[in-house]
This record gives C-alpha cells, structure tokens and sequence, in this order.
C-alpha cells in the first residue's frame, strides 16, 4: 500500500501481530538450530569402504576406513572415497537443515 505522497502506508499495519510472529519465528530457528547441534549424519563412499559423521552444523566427528580400502600404492582413490563420504555426510546435515528452516510467510522462504 502506498499514501497518496507515493510512500509507504503503515496505518492497517499489525506492528504487534508482526513482532509476536518474529519472536515466534527466531523460536523456532533457535530451536531448530539447537536439533541440528545435537544430531550426526552419517555418509559413506566406495560401498561402505569409508564413512564419515559430522554434525549438524557439519564439524566431521568420525571417520572409518576398512582395511580393504587401504592400498599403498593407491592412496588418491582413498583420499577421493574419504572426500566423496564427507560431502555424503554434510550434504545430508545441509538438506536436514533447509528442510527445519522456518518459513516466512509473504517473503517466498
């Protein structure tokens, strides 16, 4: 809505109903962020020769490597499988987060 001066008109504006829905909207993303803080996601590579877990918020907490993936004369396929179950882990911790995001309503999120 515009005034007739072609600003912005605030008079049918809910200042209140506005703020009582942002503090219930940083509610919601302070407690989605404190789930996030508290789970792992688990990723693997090379068919379970290697998995990774981060955390929500993607620190890598754990990595195992089969003996069977480890071949001295090949080290640059472990290092891709190790890449390859981190980016696993952190692409399922990424979606996990986007899909706990609160919507906001009127702003296409």
């Amino acid at each position: 809505m515009t005034s007739p001066a072609g600003g912005f008109d605030m008079s049918n504006i809910d200042m209140n109903g506005l703020l009582a829905q942002a503090q219930a909207m940083q509610a919601q993303l302070a407690q989605a962020q404190q789930e996030l803080a508290e789970s792992t996601f688990s990723g693997a590579a090379g068919g379970g020769l290697v998995n990774a877990v981060v955390t929500g918020s993607g620190e890598l907490t754990s990595l195992e490597i089969k003996p069977e993936a480890v071949d001295p004369e090949d080290t640059e396929t472990l290092a891709d499988l190790i890449v390859a179950a981190v980016r696993d882990a952190t692409a399922k911790a990424t979606a996990k987060q986007a899909s706990m995001m609160p919507q906001i309503p009127g702003l296409g999120m």
